[in-house]
């Protein structure tokens, strides 16, 4: 297996590198011949440095068994493109920087490399081969060593034992899942010509690189279903397939999907992105006050420039060199490092930042950001270990985040629960006017009954008719408000946007102008042809006459023909300026008008934002306006229970009372 194979290989390299160092210099020689330009100089040390099978000639004094030869050769293949960069080609101390020209110009600078390179396999060669003791016993110096670099070479071996993906039961399925249909299968097709556009491995269509890339995203959608295909992990697989087969880079994916909480950021509903925004937003507001002030003025959210920062680890914003050095540390240490560069970027451009607006800081992050560390990676690695990074804190900030979130949603069902409270209420209400209007004519009947308590009756009259008048006084209040706002917001709809009218009027008046010029131009155009055609006439006549004159008449009117061809030409240049001004004056135009859409598309922007912040403070108001409805429905109904209570216990007083007076009355009769 490649496993096997490679550890083969690293157990042979301490005895081949000793034959190596003393024969590059003869190597080299020989290949400089060939070399034509820098990058084949490159190409040339990479390949004697690289143990390839070029360089392990059948004369060689320490002979590898054809396997071995094979392996090497895929080893080479496998890591080609990378090669041609040389930035790629550095070691852990930064030892290959310029090792192509060195190796060439120089053979003692070539023995140095030699002997650093030398060192570094021997060093990384142990590790792998004593993995398991290592990873115990001396993880904090491996953790050193991958923050400084993990060689090319040894990139796809160590990344499957960072993660523990060397021997996964899954990989014995990946044939299968290739015969299989995936529903994601339309949406990985049109996304992976987006991925690494410029590679030489991706670029081609219906190449091995895309094929390759297609398979293992096809493989993962039918493994995670719920995950299925998410737009930005093709960047992550990308880069496995750069570095490994595609087996062991689907392996890889899938360690990485389900213990380094890149599934969660790919789930649909992408809850752990908004964690990552929250506590990245939390760490800028600590550190970098200044700057999380002046984002909050511009209205420039986090998402807008860190989420691809998370979703790709910074494959899309980075050169791939530096992009990869940053991948190698979170192979190791996780999102930790996302945090730490993030911070450590927004650091470096912070004094820039601050004199920039929206548009202006969205162009920094897209086009002056990438290319800061084009000289390497290890001044940005030293800045983003630099920053403070409490692990603890960030627990903190994951249970605020859940909290809010918690919140947000009771507030939802609170909201529901309170509609249908108040639904309630509607009907209780038309209850309540029920009970009150059966007990209106049961006073009423009591008045007709009794002239005893008719006072008592008007009054309980007035002050059924006053809780009635103020119900619907509320009511009124209530639907009168809510007219007011939605007249307020069919005018501000109706309303034309003074703004955007003296926009189209400027682009009008542009427009105009342009026009104008065009037509002025078509105007001396005309009248240059017309000149033209009078000299063209006038040469005519010369013409005609001319066997007929003098030599020296013959000659004035050769050089009025030269003359006139002279002017032709001319006039044809002016014709070609003025097609090329019109047409500059078109894309001028253009480039004005696609400017202020996006003006107005800017505008717009902001417009729906500031209607989002009005109709959540509207929905606050409304909130507000029904828990006072519903306090005051309560307050009716305890008046009213009080009411029928003092009703009934004035009913019974004056039974009682006229009780009292017919005992009276029957003793008065029997006295």
């Amino acid at each position: 297996s490649w496993q096997v194979a490679t550890e083969k290989v690293a157990g042979k390299l301490s005895s081949t590198l000793s034959w190596v160092k003393n024969t590059v210099s003869h190597t080299v020689s020989q290949m400089a011949s060939q070399v034509a330009s820098p990058s084949a100089s490159l190409h040339t040390t990479s390949s004697s440095t690289t143990l390839s099978t070029p360089v392990l000639s059948p004369s060689s004094p320490t002979q590898l068994s054809p396997d071995d030869l094979e392996l090497l050769a895929k080893l080479e293949e496998q890591n080609r493109l990378l090669e041609t960069d040389s930035k790629s080609l550095r070691s852990v101390n930064g030892s290959r920087r310029n090792s192509g020209s060195s190796l060439v110009s120089s053979s003692s600078a070539s023995s140095n490399l030699s002997h650093l390179e030398e060192d570094s396999w021997i060093l990384w060669g142990r590790i792998v081969n004593e993995w398991e003791d290592v990873r115990k016993k001396k993880e904090k110096q491996v953790k050193e060593l991958v923050r400084k670099g993990i060689p090319h070479h040894f990139r796809a071996i160590v990344w499957q034992l960072l993660c523990s993906a060397q021997s996964m039961p899954i990989k014995d399925q990946y044939s299968e899942l290739l015969k299989m249909t995936s529903p994601c299968e339309k949406l990985i097709r049109r996304d992976i010509a987006r991925t690494y556009p410029e590679h030489d491995f991706f670029k081609e269509k219906d190449s091995l690189g895309q094929e390759v890339l297609f398979n293992v995203m096809k493989a993962y959608s039918l493994v995670d279903r719920e995950v299925g295909y998410c737009q930005g992990s093709a960047f992550i697989v990308g880069l496995l397939l750069m570095q490994m087969p595609e087996e062991e880079a689907f392996c890889v994916f899938v360690k990485l999907m389900q213990d380094y909480r890149l599934r969660e950021l790919f789930k649909p509903s992408m809850a752990e992105l908004g964690l990552c925004m929250y506590q990245f937003e939390c760490m800028i507001q600590e550190h970098l006050p200044e700057l999380y002030v002046h984002f909050q003025s511009q209205s420039f959210h986090t998402s807008m420039y860190a989420s691809s920062w998370f979703l790709t680890i910074f494959l899309t914003t980075f050169p791939l060199p530096i992009a990869t050095r940053v991948f190698d540390i979170f192979m190791s240490e996780g999102l930790e490092i996302v945090f730490r560069v993030g911070l450590a970027v927004l650091q470096m451009n912070q004094a820039e930042l601050l004199q920039l607006d929206m548009e202006g800081m969205l162009q920094h992050f897209q086009k002056v950001i990438p290319h800061q560390f084009d000289s390497g990676p290890d001044k940005l690695i030293q800045a983003s270990y630099q920053v403070k990074y409490n692990a603890k804190k960030m627990k903190k900030l994951e249970k605020e985040y859940t909290t809010i979130k918690t919140k947000e949603m009771e507030e939802q069902v609170e909201i529901k629960r309170l509609r249908t409270e108040n639904r309630l209420l509607k009907q209780r209400i038309e209850t309540l006017e029920k009970e009150s209007a059966s007990l209106a004519d049961r006073l009423i009947q009591h008045k007709c009954s009794s002239q005893y308590s008719e006072d008592f009756v008007l009054q309980l009259e007035k002050e059924l008719v006053q809780a009635r008048l103020s119900e619907a006084e509320s009511h009124c209040a209530l639907k009168e408000m809510q007219d007011k706002v939605l007249e307020m917001e069919k005018r501000n709809s109706s309303l034309p946007d003074e703004e955007n009218i003296a926009r189209l009027q400027e682009e009008l008046i542009a427009v105009k102008l342009r026009e104008a010029e065009a037509l002025m131009g078509l105007k001396e155009l005309r009248q240059q042809v017309k000149d033209l055609e009078e000299h063209w006439q006038r040469h005519l006549a010369r013409t005609t006459g001319r066997w007929k004159d003098p030599p020296r008449k013959n000659t004035v009117n050769e050089l009025q023909d030269e003359l006139m061809t002279v002017r032709l030409r001319e006039a044809e240049a002016q014709a070609e300026l003025k097609e090329t001004k019109q047409r500059m004056m078109e894309m001028e135009t253009q480039n004005q008008i696609n400017s202020n859409h996006l003006r107005r598309a800017e505008q717009e922007v902001t417009n729906l934002q500031g209607k989002v912040q009005y109709l959540s403070a509207q929905n606050k108001g409304l909130l507000a306006q029904l828990n006072e409805a519903k306090r005051r429905q309560a307050e009716i109904e305890c008046k009213s229970k009080e009411e029928v209570m003092a009703v009934r216990l004035r009913e019974a007083d004056r039974i009682a009372a006229v009780a009292e007076l017919q005992q009276h009355i029957a003793e008065l009769e029997i006295q």
